[in-house]
């Protein structure tokens, strides 16, 4: 009987697994495995720093159902993947973060990197745990895979020993592992559903916010059929936009603080009161708000706000529930009410309020006038990936998205540094696609390294820099001592365009907006990796708010 070693073992499990993308940096000990999932058919794409490459594993699991994989090595490699395995957590994606170790035999040595490596990933995933006998690889792989995608998905931790992954066993001794299916859908009780028919039924200001676990559901198709069927006014969620088109008549994202307000029922779809919605509570929602709440994890229910009906399971099953139940109902929510006119007024005042700002053609230029052609170049069809404090922030309101699984951004945990391993990922899951970020100066330094990788596998990313020199806002001229620079302060008129050409890519420069559009649209043209650098004026931000971000 012939022998099969530990690497070859990790890549056949994650391959039967469905796995098709992994992404790393290879050292010891784990350079036997990248090599093993190359050679088997997994995509393996070599990064510049292990937190981009836990970024780009996590949005592959988002975009395409089956947890990505990122490889790092021992000790430093491993504490830098953590960043992207508490994200992962907290934005409920499936990754496999998969760890390389010393030997076994030489634990509490004081081994080469040798650290706690399964104790310390611990808080940050669903499961984690260490290989320690190369036959039972498989069986670990499924419980990782299962873990990531069952439930609320999040992310799992393996640790691989480097005499488990050059370690043999003869085959037959190999265990064998059952091919983990898709999540079982979970129904919520009928007399539920009938219940959240009611309470919307009886609503003089109802709202329905959309989150991103409708998207990970694939319940789009129910969504629009329940959205249309009752005419509803719908809020979505950062990453929960393209569920329902952001520009239909129904949508409220123009009078979000509005809506969120007043309402006096709202269906919580996949979406958390957490700060992304401020808690739900006042000034930003009604103190006396009633909640429905549909969520894949019972332990979410009445978070932050009493929920009034429970509809605890999967998403795109549950919808279709009420969509069934409302064959049976001839209720639906007139367009003309008081409720859908206030909602349109408080549109239709806000951008009158932004308006001078997407007119102003002076230059540097400011957020709004620059999205304007960011928004009329960018496709229908294209994958958004926003980075950045105002820039995010801004791009959520300026960017519509049509499709479902197009937008990605910081999420629930808002962490910086997510842009250029989210924008690998989209450019391997979707190359049919145009690929664009749009990122702040500020957020692009954290990842920046992989536009090289971009470069190396002619990834045809276009990415928009909007560069106002500084974390937030930046300032007019720097001083000339240096050490007094204010923290939030970087460079002026940094050439990020340069780095892109550095490593065989094109890049402009604007510092005119009346010649941002003929650079997009080059860059859009132009058959490899592209960016586009746009100066702003350093003291360029969002609209006045009527409240702080961070209300609670």
């Amino acid at each position: 009987m012939s022998k099969v070693n530990g690497a070859t073992l990790m890549a056949r499990a994650l391959k039967q697994q469905g796995v098709e993308y992994m992404f790393g940096i290879v050292g010891f000990p784990v350079g036997p495995i990248a090599q093993a999932a190359q050679d088997i058919g997994i995509t393996y794409i070599g990064c510049r720093n292990e937190q981009s490459a836990s970024y780009a594993a996590q949005a592959v699991g988002y975009l395409t159902g089956r947890p990505g994989v990122c490889l790092v090595v021992s000790g430093p490699g491993v504490v830098h993947g953590l960043a992207g395995l508490a994200n992962a957590q907290q934005n409920c994606w499936p990754m496999i973060l998969i760890g390389g170790a010393s030997a076994t035999h030489q634990n509490g040595m004081g081994a080469f990197q040798e650290e706690r490596q399964v104790h310390i990933a611990t808080p940050f995933c669903k499961f984690a745990h260490g290989v320690e006998h190369v036959h039972r690889i498989p069986f670990y792989v499924e419980m990782a895979v299962r873990y990531s995608i069952y439930g609320r998905p999040g992310a799992c931790y393996l640790d691989m020993p480097d005499d488990i992954i050059l370690g043999e066993v003869e085959e037959d001794q190999v265990h064998i592992a059952a091919t983990v299916a898709e999540p079982p859908r979970m129904i919520a009780p009928q007399e539920n559903i009938e219940s959240a028919l009611n309470a919307l039924e009886s609503a003089e200001r109802p709202l329905v916010i959309i989150g991103k676990g409708m998207a990970w559901s694939r319940a789009e198709d129910e969504i629009r059929s329940f959205i249309e069927r009752t005419q509803l006014p719908f809020l979505a969620s950062p990453m929960g936009k393209g569920v329902m088109d952001d520009n239909h008549p129904l949508s409220v994202g123009a009078a979000r603080s509005h809506a969120l307000q007043e309402a006096d029922v709202i269906f919580l779809m996949g979406a958390r009161l957490n700060w992304i919605m401020h808690f739900g509570k006042p000034p930003r929602f009604n103190k006396n708000v009633r909640i429905i709440q549909l969520d894949i994890a019972p332990e979410a229910i009445s978070q932050n706000v009493p929920t009034e009906v429970p509809l605890v399971g999967d998403g795109k099953a549950i919808v279709g529930q009420l969509n069934k139940a409302l064959e049976n109902r001839q209720w639906f929510y007139p367009k003309d009410t008081p409720w859908h006119a206030a909602i349109a007024e408080k549109s239709a005042a806000n951008a009158r309020q932004i308006q001078p700002m997407i007119d102003d053609n002076s230059a540097p230029t400011n957020y709004y006038r620059a999205f304007k052609d960011i928004s009329e170049w960018l496709p229908d069809n294209a994958v958004i990936i926003g980075e950045g404090a105002n820039t995010m922030d801004i791009g959520r309101t300026q960017m519509p998205n049509k499709s479902p699984r197009l937008r990605l951004d910081a999420g629930s945990y808002g962490t910086m540094g997510i842009g250029m391993g989210f924008v690998l990922a989209a450019a391997l899951v979707h190359p049919d696609r145009p690929i664009v970020s749009v990122s702040g100066d500020a957020a692009i330094g954290f990842s920046g390294m992989e536009i090289e990788t971009c470069c190396r596998y002619n990834l045809p990313v276009k990415i928009v820099v909007l560069n106002n020199g500084g974390i937030g806002s930046g300032a007019e001229s720097l001083p000339e001592d240096r050490m007094t620079i204010p923290p939030r302060v970087m460079s002026i008129g940094s050439g990020y365009e340069k780095l892109m050409e550095a490593f065989g890519g094109k890049g402009w420069y604007v510092d005119d907006p009346k010649d941002l559009r003929k650079a997009l649209d080059e860059a859009m043209a132009y058959p490899g990796p592209a960016l586009v650098n746009v100066k702003l004026h350093h003291a360029a931000g969002r609209k006045p708010q009527q409240f702080g971000w961070h209300t609670s």
